[in-house]
């Protein structure tokens, strides 16, 4: 393939027109990305040698794609998303995630997050049981957040996370509810397949989609 790829650019260098300007692009575009996918294919299967998953090319027109991995579910393939939303259901802050970084890792962040934007931490806060950690507990309550409920408990207990079982409920809810958000925006915003191509366009995507389910969302709570 790249022995046709080198032949083809040769004879395009002398090439005049819009289409030839467009497939030499092509081809600068789309050589070294082939090129690193022999690479990584000999290292990992005639070699037997580990490749990281930084290093892989797992899409030939969607280099950017991260392999997404998590917990027993299938591999995925694209970006990882965090946000955050309030009591009103409202998506208040959402990162793009590079590469494959645990739950547990970006709960500190996204906190910081929150608290840069609105210049303050929330009193009452729940999350996926993947961000639950001792370390993460002691930090949030640190920075002020009193009560906070993980979905699942990872070895904490209720009273080491929030003041009552009855709060604990309470919030356990909240973050159910938070759920019914999400997979309203995969189903009805398009956030389940993004099919813009190119990660600005990606990242555009996810955005708009976001935008939309706000926009909807307020539309509704705004009292007549």
């Amino acid at each position: 393939m790249l022995a046709h790829l080198d032949e083809a650019q040769a004879q395009l260098q002398s090439a005049q027109g819009r289409t030839a300007l467009q497939l030499q692009a092509a081809l600068a575009r789309h050589r070294p990305l082939i090129a690193q996918i022999i690479s990584q294919a000999e290292r990992r299967v005639l070699q037997g040698a580990p490749v990281p998953a930084g290093e892989k090319i797992i899409s030939l027109f969607e280099p950017h794609a991260d392999i997404i991995v998590k917990g027993g579910r299938g591999v995925q393939y694209g970006h990882k998303l965090n946000l955050t939303a309030g009591r009103s259901g409202l998506i208040l802050d959402l990162v793009i995630e590079d590469g494959n970084p645990s739950d547990s890792e970006r709960f500190l962040p996204m906190l910081d997050r929150h608290i840069a934007f609105y210049g303050r931490p929330p009193r009452q806060a729940a999350a996926d049981g993947g961000y639950a950690s001792l370390d993460n507990l002691s930090r949030a309550k640190a920075r002020g957040v009193r009560d906070m409920a993980f979905h699942k408990k990872a070895s904490l207990t209720i009273e080491d996370m929030v003041k009552s079982r009855w709060v604990y409920r309470k919030l356990r809810n909240f973050r159910a509810g938070i759920e019914a958000g999400i997979s309203c925006l995969k189903r009805a915003y398009g956030l389940a397949r993004c099919t813009w191509r190119g990660l600005p366009h990606f990242k555009a995507y996810v955005w708009s989609s976001v935008a939309a389910y706000n926009l909807a969302l307020f539309a509704r709570l705004r009292p007549a």
